[in-house]
């Protein structure tokens, strides 16, 4: 395999939502606006299907084939002995161009019982954009909520309960929400994330009437009642899962807080000149300016998969870029 890092061109699997506009001004590129969501270095599939959603490399490979070939040089030794040619991680742009609907996603145990999975899907939301006069995600019950009630709001597709039952939290460019793993949320109409997440496409959509073609999709085969087992029904307070981070500039700016640790890390990159990364497998996503990386050239909007083997590749120039990694390996410490 190349040890140096590979730029990646859009991948935008078919939704069920609107969106996209984002994605291809971000990108420089109209093409783009297909999509409401770019699923970028993705070993994962969409749910239920054999290839969609999966990065093809330059080479014409999947990278989910090329990872499984040489795993160490992709993710290195210590990661490969903890979680074996699996990347661990998925990064996706997601341009909201409407709100979606209420739904949650297993744990990792509720997925290793149920969807005969190593992994649920535990994700986190950088804030890159906004528009519109009130751009607002929904996270977590308001107050502790009966399995009766959820089971009700859910059989009768009583969107306006489910909705008000959520915290409605506004949001800017450089904020960050945590979302574990069964937290009912929802995305607000013209809010634009980088979504770091467990590589899953695991989702229970509670709000299904007029998103899901399939009534029968929202609960991934498994029927109502073990579905909702899946839903964390108490309540949550917003600031603990809420980070501002937009007047935060250093050469790193860790995005997310040890509680998301487990599961991926994020830092905003502010390069001025040169940088050396440490050797890691990750995603790059560039917000602003031009630069390279490892002599591959950079812009605004490129995205780029770095693999282990590139080592301490160097970042230069004069931009502004998000690192997204996988968990770190227990053996390296935290």
């Amino acid at each position: 395999m190349s040890s140096r890092p590979i730029a990646l061109p859009a991948n935008q699997p078919e939704q069920f939502y609107r969106g996209g506009a984002a994605i291809a001004a971000l990108r420089g590129d109209s093409g783009a606006d297909r999509g409401p969501e770019d699923w970028v270095a993705s070993t994962t599939t969409l749910f239920g299907q054999a290839e969609a959603g999966l990065t093809r490399l330059p080479d014409g490979r999947w990278l989910r084939d090329a990872v499984a070939a040489d795993p160490v040089a992709w993710l290195g030794a210590e990661h490969v002995a903890e979680f074996g040619a699996d990347t661990a991680l998925l990064v996706k742009l997601l341009d909201a161009g409407q709100r979606l609907p209420v739904h949650c996603h297993p744990s990792d145990a509720f997925a290793a019982e149920h969807l005969a999975g190593r992994h649920g899907k535990t994700e986190a939301w950088i804030v890159i954009g906004t528009t519109g006069p009130d751009p607002l995600a929904y996270l977590g019950f308001r107050e502790d909520v009966p399995a009766g009630a959820v089971a009700e709001w859910v059989s009768t597709q009583d969107s306006k309960a489910l909705l008000d039952a959520l915290n409605p939290v506004s949001v800017k460019a450089g904020d960050t929400l945590f979302v574990p793993a069964g937290v009912p949320h929802a995305i607000g109409e013209g809010v634009f994330i980088v979504e770091l997440q467990q590589p899953t496409d695991f989702s229970v959509t509670l709000e299904w009437r007029g998103f899901l073609d399939d009534r029968d999709a929202w609960h991934l085969g498994l029927g109502q009642d073990t579905a909702l087992a899946c839903l964390d029904r108490r309540m949550r307070h917003v600031e603990d899962l809420l980070t501002h981070t937009a007047s935060r500039v250093a050469p790193s700016v860790n995005l997310l807080r040890a509680k998301a640790d487990p599961f991926f890390r994020a830092d905003r990159l502010h390069v001025t000149g040169h940088r050396a990364l440490d050797p890691s497998f990750a995603v790059l996503v560039v917000l602003a300016g031009e630069g390279s990386l490892g002599g591959v050239p950079l812009r605004r909007g490129s995205t780029v998969v770095v693999p282990h083997a590139a080592g301490e590749a160097v970042l230069t120039g004069d931009l502004v870029a998000l690192r997204c990694r996988p968990p770190l390996p227990s053996s390296l410490g935290s």
